[in-house]
């Protein structure tokens, strides 16, 4: 293509006009861009809602006696059909995996079953990836 500097010119202006009015008319969209946005919460932080998806949690029996089997149920958000969620308890300070594990469903529904088998109050969640729910106590007599 042949480039004349009378052509260059009218490319050059017209792609200045165009940019005067894309910049007048989102001037309102570039002052809302411009606006504080909120902070993101510390690294360290463990919080579901920290987390890119969440987790809900259900146990069939709040109270139950050694041996007896205990069904969680809850839903996920975020979190795509197939993620593996393994249930967990809190011994001491810390979370520990136990031998449960179910994938989240069809719907974003799981279900998972656990024999409880030590006494006392049991603690427990469930986790997939980062992503954890809340407690649930289940006393275990």
């Amino acid at each position: 293509m042949n480039s004349t500097p009378t052509r260059r010119c009218a490319r050059m202006a017209a792609a200045g006009l165009l940019s005067v009015a894309l910049l007048a008319g989102g001037s309102s969209a570039f002052a809302s861009a411009a606006a504080p946005s909120p902070k993101p919460s510390p690294s360290g932080s463990k919080s579901a809602s920290a987390t890119a998806g969440s987790l809900t949690i259900k146990a069939s029996e709040t109270q139950a006696k050694v041996g007896d089997k205990v069904t969680f149920t809850g839903r996920s958000k975020g979190l795509s059909i197939g993620s593996k969620v393994v249930l967990q308890h809190k011994k001491g300070s810390k979370w520990t995996t136990l031998h449960a594990d179910t994938t989240v469903k069809q719907g974003s529904s799981y279900s998972l079953d656990y024999k409880v088998n030590t006494k006392g109050k049991e603690e427990l969640r469930v986790m997939s990836g980062k992503t954890v729910s809340p407690t649930v106590t289940v006393t275990v007599k």
